[in-house]
């Protein structure tokens, strides 16, 4: 007996007739007949009673059914996971995070997973930028990068690196040969951030808020190049990750001062859907971007 006598006979019964089964194997109605004579010749025995038009499995029919259940089922199972083999995992990975500064490094992690992942879609949805826990939620992305995780039993939070945010000024400025900033020193600066709201603004949420201080001037301005020559210029100040900044150093005249004594430390984690069973390729992302962007980006 051959694997097509296997689906002729789950054709017949799950469909429940023979014409909705030659419909579904895109046979002819005499071959069809033919294979089905055939089955039986080979068993020795009838598989079916033909009763009032209808098909009706015989004992040995049924024993045949159960068979050509779990030997399709493992045939299905088998040639996925050979495919794999050959062709790599297929599916889509939706990713955001809760800032735009996370699109500095995020794009060239992205790249370097296609290379391994050739057949797994990764989508950067940008409009989940700021909210992308409650987009997490609503099932509109798959992973969401935070730091600024909430409480939530259907949100899983995997840590994935943590930095250290720094002031940046002009060589110029008055805090150059400061050791470190605190609050009230922002009382009178020109604060340039990326974008709004400030509730997403690491450093009102974690210094001036708390102190109830608001600096004198605040301009969004979502081009960090821009911002940078602005600072150069001793138009203002900004904040920015420590590993970001670090290759500005060397070239540029600005300086990198740190937040508070003990600086502004801060965690970033991937949050997942707790209670949802995600493909493998998502653990293996998951996995990479904790390798690739500790080691190679070196983010401490």
């Amino acid at each position: 007996m051959e694997i097509r006598h296997l689906k002729l006979i789950k054709a017949i019964v799950e469909e429940g007739s023979i014409t909705k089964a030659i419909d579904k194997l895109h046979l002819t109605q005499s071959a069809l007949s033919h294979q089905l004579k055939e089955a039986e010749y080979q068993l020795g025995t009838a598989i079916f009673l033909r009763t009032n038009k209808k098909l009706i499995l015989t004992k040995a029919g049924e024993k045949i059914y159960d068979l050509a259940n779990e030997i399709l089922d493992k045939l299905t199972e088998t040639e996925t996971q050979i495919k794999k083999m050959v062709f790599g995992e297929h599916g889509e990975i939706r990713i955001s995070t809760e800032c735009f500064s996370s699109y500095h490094w995020l794009p060239s992690v992205l790249k370097q997973f296609h290379l391994l992942y050739p057949n797994v879609e990764l989508k950067i949805v940008i409009e989940a930028t700021h909210i992308p826990l409650q987009k997490l939620l609503e099932n509109t992305i798959d992973i969401a990068i935070i730091s600024d995780p909430i409480k939530d039993s259907n949100i899983k939070y995997t840590e994935l690196f943590q930095d250290e945010v720094m002031m940046v000024v002009s060589e110029n400025h008055a805090w150059a040969d400061k050791k470190y900033v605190v609050a009230e020193d922002f009382i009178d600066e020109h604060l340039i951030i990326h974008s709004l709201p400030m509730e997403t603004v690491t450093i009102h949420q974690f210094l001036l808020a708390p102190a109830k201080v608001s600096p004198k001037k605040i301009t969004p301005m979502p081009l960090t190049e821009a911002s940078l020559e602005m600072v150069k210029a001793d138009m203002g100040v900004m904040s920015m990750a420590k590993w970001a900044v670090q290759p500005h150093l060397k070239s540029s005249p600005i300086k990198a001062i740190k937040v508070g004594k003990n600086g502004l430390k801060r965690k970033h984690f991937i949050a997942t859907r707790a209670n949802e069973n995600y493909p493998d390729y998502f653990n293996h992302f998951i996995s990479f971007l904790q390798t690739e962007i500790n080691l190679q980006w070196n983010i401490q």
